[in-house]
């Protein structure tokens, strides 16, 4: 009943700026915290890094058993505000409000949800941009904290939401974090592994897309995540549209094979069909939680 209801919560309110502009997010707690422990513990081995995520496992695990403790009115909503449906899908449809106004303007609005370099992106990159990160997302951001709910409560998802914000900060090929975010990034990969998979399969059959289960299978082990490839995989099959593929980030220039690479390019109006694609697996999904809670 809780995650049925958490996850409609979720749907219809999203993230209030008016109460997140006063008070901070748990998300950005959980990041101050992980900020804290690289500042304090962070001398480039694995040792320091298995360290630090134990003691954000701790904690996480421990808030999250005193906050099971309350009512389940008041669980709805923690649930609910770990999220993030609402959320994702309004930042991915601003990418295509933007691209409506001006390059530029597009160009802002994806570097809002994507690691890479945005300043020189075309129209069909900044397009992929978006769609791969709503793809990604939608697995990481909805549908893992959601199972991780329903097997161990919100210790489990206070624990996978610390785990998966550790992996985002730290979790990088970089001199400073590839050893001392190792342990991060493998544990969320594994974390990861049926939530991607189970996403792709909400994706190419909310869809009605056999397309999708076909680029899923085919092509989503040549993705540079684990998991990832998965939900894009399915997310280009559905749109039949390539995704992945050489791009830029901070660590410098990845020469990524494409998913779908006889797919067309991404535009601005495959956004849309995107958030689309999105909102059905999530209905899909909610059916299948409604129908658990009702057995």
């Amino acid at each position: 009943m809780i995650l049925t209801l958490a996850l409609i919560l979720d749907a219809v309110v999203g993230e209030p700026n008016w109460l997140w502009s006063r008070v901070p997010h748990p998300a950005v707690l959980l990041g101050r915290f992980v900020s804290y422990l690289e500042r304090r513990l962070n001398n480039r081995t694995r040792i320091t890094g298995v360290a630090a995520l134990a003691c954000l496992i701790t904690v996480a695990g421990v808030a999250g058993w005193i906050l099971a403790l309350l009512p389940t009115p008041f669980q709805i909503v923690i649930v609910a505000i770990l999220l993030a449906q609402n959320s994702l899908t309004a930042h991915v449809r601003a990418v295509a409000q933007g691209l409506a106004e001006s390059l530029p303007a597009g160009r802002r609005a994806v570097s809002m949800i994507v690691g890479r370099n945005t300043q020189t992106l075309s129209e069909p990159a900044i397009a992929r941009a978006a769609i791969e990160s709503g793809a990604e997302n939608l697995s990481d951001g909805v549908i893992a904290p959601a199972l991780w709910f329903a097997v161990a409560g919100i210790p489990g998802l206070l624990i996978y939401k610390a785990v998966n914000t550790a992996d985002s900060m730290i979790g990088h090929r970089s001199e400073q974090y590839e050893a001392f975010g190792w342990a991060s990034a493998r544990l969320d990969d594994l974390l990861n592994l049926i939530p991607a998979r189970l996403t792709g399969a909400l994706i190419a059959t909310a869809c009605l897309a056999p397309r999708a289960w076909d680029v899923m299978r085919r092509d989503a082990g040549k993705h540079r995540s684990p998991n990832a490839g998965w939900p894009e995989g399915a997310m280009a099959g559905a749109l039949n549209i390539r995704l992945s593929g050489p791009r830029h980030y901070a660590e410098g220039p990845s020469a990524d094979p494409w998913l779908n690479a006889t797919g067309r390019d991404p535009m601005r109006g495959d956004i849309a069909r995107a958030v689309t694609a999105m909102w059905r697996a999530w209905t899909l999904f909610l059916l299948l939680c409604a129908i658990g809670w009702l057995l």
